[in-house]
């Protein structure tokens, strides 16, 4: 590995941001080998929010320009709003610069494609962050999955459902517009399902060959506020809040998906269930220390506290049972990605892990425009 910093660079210093540059902080103490890196450059557009991010995350420096800060920086994060994503990971990645870029990929097919493509062409690490990859219940799911403790895999279903959307006067966002978004809970929310079980039985059931989707927005238009509160505009809401789907697998597996942004009751509920010839396992993102197994004609299921030292990343952490969060998966995530970036190896999920999501998306949403079951191109 390279003895010297890896100089990282940001885009985006909200949610993801926090997240991301809390998990950059985190490495050293959990995972003493992982490269070394330089909180280097943070990336915004308002540079007073920029300047207390910067502080408060430790990046040495802020820039405006993206093109700018590419030009400074070993590897690039970015995590930018949708329609943000192609243009600077493509320069990155012609620059030479690894970049590790937010989901869903891309707001289009076309745009993901030439993320894949420049990916190839270049050489240069890249990686689509879908963290719950590295949750580790899902990891020990899909080591059972590989090493065939579920037999022949025959359904796959898995949802998630939030409810920050459910108050009609809740604020407009970016995320509620499909030039910015591409899709609302389809792509927010759906893209971390697809790509989890493209992970966990892709090997075992194939790809997803064709799908039948529905997406509905039920809030045609949300306020934008002013700093006072008072209601200053309503604009279109033009991505869908709520999404299922039913998928069939080249292996002749089944599956149905599902998502929403206006489910009360549900803060992040993501579940995952897969089932087999031999046995099931079942995963929620809610108790994401826990994954639910049955095997051999058991009667029941059995809940399985992943969290010792043999279990993955469990030596990194506490003694079992002391669990740990959602903010650990993004610890796990840039550790691999970095490692990879320090020995110059690919990284999965990558660009092209990303696209094939991506274009399960875009049938869901042809589909629901057709009325009929498609297939995914």
């Amino acid at each position: 590995m390279t003895t010297e910093p890896l100089k990282v660079g940001v885009l985006g210093y909200r949610f993801m941001g926090k997240a991301h540059a809390n998990a950059l902080a985190r490495l050293p103490m959990f995972f003493p080998e992982a490269p070394a890196v330089e909180r280097h450059t943070l990336v915004g557009r308002d540079e007073a929010a920029l300047a207390d991010a910067a502080d408060r995350f430790g990046f040495a420096h802020t820039a405006t320009d993206w093109e700018a800060a590419i030009d400074e920086v070993d590897v690039f994060y970015n995590l930018g709003p949708n329609h943000v994503h192609a243009e600077p990971s493509i320069a990155a990645l012609e620059s030479g610069v690894p970049v590790l870029c937010e989901k869903p990929l891309a707001p289009t097919v076309e745009e993901a494609a030439a993320m894949r493509d420049a990916a190839a062409a270049t050489g240069v690490t890249a990686g689509t962050a879908f963290n719950y990859r590295f949750v580790p219940a899902i990891r020990h799911a899909k080591r059972l999955i590989d090493e065939g403790e579920l037999g022949e895999v025959r359904q796959v279903r898995g949802r998630y459902l939030q409810d920050w959307l459910v108050d009609p006067e809740a604020p407009w966002a970016w995320r509620m517009d499909a030039d910015m978004a591409g899709s609302g809970a389809l792509g927010d929310l759906g893209a971390h399902t697809i790509d989890l079980v493209n992970f966990l039985v892709g090997d075992e059931a194939g790809g997803i060959e064709r799908v039948s989707g529905q997406l509905t927005t039920f809030v045609d238009e949300r306020p934008v506020y002013d700093d006072d509160g008072s209601v200053d505009e309503y604009r279109d809401v033009t991505v869908d809040d709520a999404y299922s789907a039913q998928v069939a697998y080249e292996s002749g597996a089944t599956g149905s998906f599902e998502a929403s942004r206006v489910a009360e009751g549900h803060k992040n509920d993501h579940t995952i269930a897969v089932h087999g010839t031999e046995g099931s396992v079942r995963f929620s993102l809610e108790r994401l220390n826990e994954l639910e197994v049955i095997r051999g004609g058991n009667r029941g299921y059995e809940t399985v506290l992943v969290t010792d030292e043999t279990d993955p990343y469990g030596d990194r952490w506490w003694p079992p049972g002391h669990v740990i969060g959602w903010e650990h998966t993004f610890v796990h995530e840039s550790y691999e990605f970095l490692s990879a970036v320090a020995e110059g190896n690919s990284f999965e999920p990558s660009f092209a892990d990303g696209y094939d999501v991506q274009t399960v998306l875009a049938a869901i949403e042809r589909s629901d425009e057709r009325g009929e079951w498609v297939a995914v191109e």
